[in-house]
């Protein structure tokens, strides 16, 4: 099996269950809110003090945190879209200078930073898909059970133009069955923008196809023999 597919054929390919995927998809508006403020606020103060050195130490306590926060991040994938996301750093060598190189070296630290950048504007409009089309959907399924509670003059419509009139709950029904229709295509669309976050956040927070292949033929009994008991998973990359 060629090593590049492993992480896909190891039980982390990407389908997210629905109530996962969509806890997901809304946090992922503050936690972008988050990580976007915390990056462009400590790289904004780090490279303008770091010519008095002050903003050298803040440039590397930013670098430290958005890497841990990429592990967590790769925590939440895993237990919410049930995506496995293998830990893509470089080891780091013996000495704090020679770490400290390895790490601004390694292409994952900036690949982290960029995550939690794009996690605004991804974490926006995933937000706004998932709040329309459940409420839409939901509000139109249970119409014939509160429409008793709306108002008199009250009639649907869309863009000022009245699309009818719901004064009983045979009327609704018609309504409540567009609902349906477009609740299972809400829940299709959740599971999509699920499995579709999990790909992409494994391209920024995993490691990439040409580390996969490079460390896969310094392995090569876990491609020739898997039934030795060889995980890959877990013997390269330890750690979600």
């Amino acid at each position: 099996m060629s090593p590049a597919l492993v992480t896909e054929r190891d039980g982390t390919r990407p389908n997210p269950p629905v109530l996962g995927s969509l806890a997901y998809l809304v946090l992922n508006l503050p936690v972008g809110i988050a990580g976007f403020v915390f990056v462009v606020t400590a790289l904004s103060v780090g490279l303008s003090t770091a010519i008095i050195w002050v903003g050298v130490p803040v440039l590397a306590l930013a670098m430290l945190t958005w890497r841990a926060a990429a592990r967590l991040e790769r925590r939440r994938v895993h237990a919410m879209l049930n995506t496995y996301i293998a830990t893509p750093y470089r080891p780091l060598p013996e000495g704090l200078s020679a770490q400290w190189r390895t790490r601004l070296k390694d292409g994952a630290t900036w690949k982290d930073m960029a995550y939690f950048v794009l996690l605004l504007p991804v974490g926006v409009a995933e937000f706004t898909m998932m709040v329309v089309s459940w409420s839409v959907s939901l509000w139109l399924l249970f119409l014939p059970l509160y429409f008793g509670f709306l108002p008199d003059e009250w009639y649907p419509e869309v863009w000022d133009h009245p699309l009818g009139q719901v004064d009983s709950a045979w009327e609704a029904l018609p309504w409540a069955a567009l609902g349906a229709i477009l609740l299972a295509m809400t829940i299709a669309l959740t599971k999509a923008l699920g499995a579709l976050h999990a790909r992409y956040a494994r391209a920024l927070l995993g490691p990439s196809r040409r580390r996969v292949d490079a460390l896969g033929r310094t392995a090569p009994a876990a491609t020739t023999a898997p039934s030795a008991g060889f995980d890959f998973r877990t013997h390269v990359y330890p750690g979600v």
